[in-house]
């Protein structure tokens, strides 16, 4: 990928959006110039990196610091227009370099903790992921040379409070940010790297050892996980709109049995074979209540009545006036036919419910008894 194309838009929706760079080209360059100095003994103000993806950046370098055989610097994150919860932060590097050989990577005062198994770095660790700690230790062995060694340190004095707008706590991931990025590049609107961090607690519980798992489009479903089916937050995870992906990333895994609960504004698009779940990708929740409903006898000024309406909310209260409350059980087995449907080629495809509630947090139907599907949870 050539220099120029890093400044070239994005476009999405007809709109030019910018690129930005990740935790993860930010700890590199600040590595790369923190060591440049120390060896030439004089401040630097810009560096360049080449990413993992070939594009070249040149970025600005602040707090530049010298001091002996020790340097300092950092280099504040852009998200571009994919803003995120580290965007304009400040990632930090203190390289102190001696004589042994080797260089040696650790996280500091913001940089968080991995605490659970499962993410492919071991507990104890800094939670500094495997590409970006190749790049880190390829830049600073590139200024140094062969013989020498380093001790270098990642930072972000803002990141235990930043962490708090991520999942890291769901990860196991304490006490500050992640130093992330496989491509060193952050594209606007991109769902990939949502996408993982949701699977990735996948993968967490797994390797703990979980067999079953709870998918729910946001925290509404968790609470209503823990209060109104008595099972443990635990297992639940997080799909928000990817729901085709999500369920496949389980089946990869070997979960026996996937358990989806949700309000029907989400959940009634998956009875209409709609797995991603966003307005963006397709709305079919009117026509698909009005169809369940015409399968059910639904009387013709009832099905106009929801054709009309803006909301799931505002069909709702048609639905339920009407006595037509079944229609719930009745698409919460529609769902689980969908979703056998979408895994008719796995070879041993596993168990699977739903579940759809109000957003008073009161049960509105299930494909089976909730009470047998709590039991099948627990044990």
């Amino acid at each position: 990928m050539s220099e120029q194309a890093f400044d070239d838009p994005v476009w999405h929706n007809g709109k030019a959006l910018r690129k930005g760079y990740t935790t993860g080209s930010c700890a590199t360059a600040a590595a790369k110039v923190a060591a440049l100095m120390v060896l030439r003994q004089h401040i630097i103000h810009q560096v360049s990196i080449v990413t993992p993806s070939g594009v070249t950046l040149r970025l600005n370098v602040e707090s530049p610091h010298i001091e002996g055989q020790q340097g300092m610097a950092a280099i504040r994150k852009d998200g571009g227009d994919d803003v995120d919860a580290t965007h304009g932060m400040l990632i930090f590097a203190r390289v102190t370099l001696n004589d042994d050989g080797d260089i040696r990577l650790c996280g500091g005062e913001g940089v968080g903790t991995v605490t659970r198994k499962g993410i492919g770095l071991a507990v104890g660790e800094a939670a500094i992921n495997r590409t970006p700690r190749q790049t880190i230790e390829a830049a600073v062995r590139e200024v140094i040379g062969p013989t020498r060694g380093a001790q270098v340190e990642i930072f972000a004095p803002e990141g235990e409070e930043r962490a708090k707008k991520t999942y890291n706590g769901r990860l196991g991931i304490l006490g500050g940010i992640s130093i992330i990025g496989t491509t060193g590049i952050v594209t606007p609107m991109s769902e990939e790297s949502w996408k993982r961090s949701l699977a990735m607690e996948l993968e967490l519980k797994r390797a703990a050892g979980l067999e079953r798992v709870i998918l729910v489009p946001g925290n509404h479903g968790e609470r209503f996980v823990r209060e109104q089916m008595g099972v443990s937050g635990e297992l639940v995870v997080t799909m928000s709109n990817f729901v085709g992906y999500m369920i496949e990333e389980a089946v990869r895994l070997g979960y026996r049995h996937i358990v989806l609960v949700g309000h029907p504004g989400k959940l009634v698009k998956i009875a209409a074979g709609i797995f991603h779940t966003h307005s963006h990708i397709a709305d079919a929740r009117m026509e698909t209540l009005v169809a369940h409903l015409a399968l059910l006898g639904a009387p013709h000024d009832l099905l106009l009545a929801v054709s009309e309406c803006d909301t799931t909310e505002a069909a709702m209260e048609h639905i339920d006036a009407a006595g037509f409350s079944h229609l719930y059980d009745h698409l919460a087995q529609r769902i689980c036919q969908r979703i056998e449907q979408m895994l008719r080629f796995t070879k041993t495809p596993p168990q699977c419910d739903a579940i759809m509630f109000s957003f008073d947090n009161k049960v509105l139907g299930a494909n089976r008894p909730i009470e047998a599907i709590a039991r099948a949870l627990q044990c």
